[in-house]
């Protein structure tokens, strides 16, 4: 019989909690490193309400699942601190301030957005997003990429998203395909050696902890979640494709962005260039020049960098309905609740069972390739910005090359890698230039 430990500290408070959760969404800037680092900080290193070696498990955990792997960590640690309404807290509150704040912005991006002071400060900011991507992939790659196969698949992704225009789903189902198959026919060649880790001697000390057993989940559990679900995804659904006008332009958009919370693994950075494809290209709710305007926008806003998809939706309204405010605001609101309910469910109900599976060194293999294909699809994000940022025609040529934000692009990179500037000061410093270039042009 499988005994679990038990934590001897006591557990904390709630509405401390809760405050910490509120605080967190106001104060959350820097993407994930940034989200990651306060949670670590206050629940670790000050509270001790969590321990180091269960505070990384988790994360592991949420970068296994499909969608912004932040938002499903505080979902996930308000859940283990206090139950379910523990993670409902802490998740809502991790975006609610994020949502109001890019809300606010795309009204103001709507009514202003093509004055000349508007276009220079984002002239100044867009490259600083460049590089903040280029920085944010070679970090991810130092510690993903261990091995000739990982750089093959991380390649071979780049190619098939960038050049072959296969949606990221497709590639990450591939990437699983091909792992099973290296692992029957070869798997002395995909099984990576385990690093020693530094386990915490004193997990008693934390109420969350390593020693704990995962959740026991009863398949009656598991049914009265998906029924909850099932009803808070269709109530919504079908109020607003039915008590709207224009009935399949709601279908369409309350479906994109299901679709895209449970089909995009590997966080913001693969959820984005699936989604902008779609809504440039495909749907053509928003130009290109929106898109990329938009994830400057989510730059400057605390919360998951995925929060840009708050933006589409107001833009795809605002576009679709002649520059009705109103109907923007109903598509913000739209993308923003289909793009974060399902984190909630697959923290509750996915959670458990990888937690059960993260000692399984098959799996884990598997997860590391995913990750090499997930930095081939940050590059191919890096790619589609840097053509319009570096290239003002729509067709990249010596004519349509602009100096000036490489420039920038280059500058930024120095400020992060070689003097430690974190993200927040490199986007203000970067308004500041985009400020400056209209006062000195006008």
């Amino acid at each position: 019989m499988h005994i679990i430990k038990k934590s001897k500290a006591e557990q904390p408070n709630f509405t401390q909690a809760i405050r910490f959760w509120f605080l967190l969404g106001w104060i959350s800037f820097g993407g994930t490193t940034g989200h990651v680092t306060i949670m670590h900080d206050f629940l670790v290193e000050k509270k001790k309400w969590v321990s180091n070696a269960k505070f990384f498990s988790a994360l592991n955990a949420c970068m296994i699942l499909p969608g912004p792997e932040a938002h499903q960590l505080a979902i996930y640690l308000g859940w283990k601190l206090h139950g379910i309404k523990g993670g409902i807290i802490s998740g809502i509150f991790f975006i609610l301030p994020s949502i109001l704040i890019i809300w606010s912005l795309s009204i103001l991006y709507a009514l202003y957005g093509n004055t000349p002071l508007l276009i220079s400060v984002f002239d100044g900011l867009k490259p600083a997003v460049l590089a903040i991507i280029i920085y944010a992939t070679w970090r991810v790659s130092q510690k993903s990429l261990i091995s000739f196969l990982h750089y093959f698949i991380a390649f071979a992704s780049f190619i098939s998203s960038y050049f072959l225009h296969i949606p990221t789903p497709w590639i990450i189902i591939g990437v699983i395909f091909f792992s099973i198959v290296i692992r029957i026919a070869a798997p002395e060649f995909i099984l990576i050696k385990k690093a020693k880790s530094a386990i915490d001697s004193h997990e008693d000390m934390y109420y969350v902890n390593i020693d704990q057993g995962a959740n026991k989940t009863s398949f009656k559990t598991i049914t009265k979640q998906l029924i909850v679900f099932l009803i808070l995804w269709f109530v919504p659904f079908l109020s607003i494709t039915f008590l709207l006008v224009d009935t399949l332009f709601w279908q369409k958009l309350s479906l994109l962005f299901t679709q895209s919370a449970f089909l995009t693994i590997g966080g913001s950075y693969t959820v984005i260039p699936y989604v902008a494809n779609l809504v440039t290209n495909k749907l053509a709710w928003l130009s290109k020049t929106q898109m990329i305007d938009g994830f400057a926008l989510a730059e400057t806003t605390p919360g998951p960098l995925v929060i840009v998809l708050s933006y589409v939706g107001f833009m795809a309204g605002l576009n679709h309905f002649n520059g009705s405010l109103l109907m923007g605001t109903i598509g913000l609101l739209t993308a923003s609740y289909f793009t974060f309910l399902p984190n909630f469910i697959m923290i509750f109900m996915g959670a458990p069972l990888i937690e059960k599976s993260q000692k399984n060194p098959t799996i884990q293999a598997v997860l590391s390739l995913i990750t090499a294909a997930v930095v081939g699809v940050i590059v191919n994000l890096a790619f589609y910005l840097g053509e319009s940022i570096l290239f003002s025609g729509k067709v990249i040529s010596s004519l349509s090359f602009n100096p000036m934000a490489l420039g920038w692009v280059l500058f930024s990179l120095v400020l992060l890698i070689k003097y430690k500037v974190n993200m927040i000061s490199l986007i203000l410093i970067s308004l500041g230039y985009g400020a400056m270039r209209y006062i000195l042009m006008f």
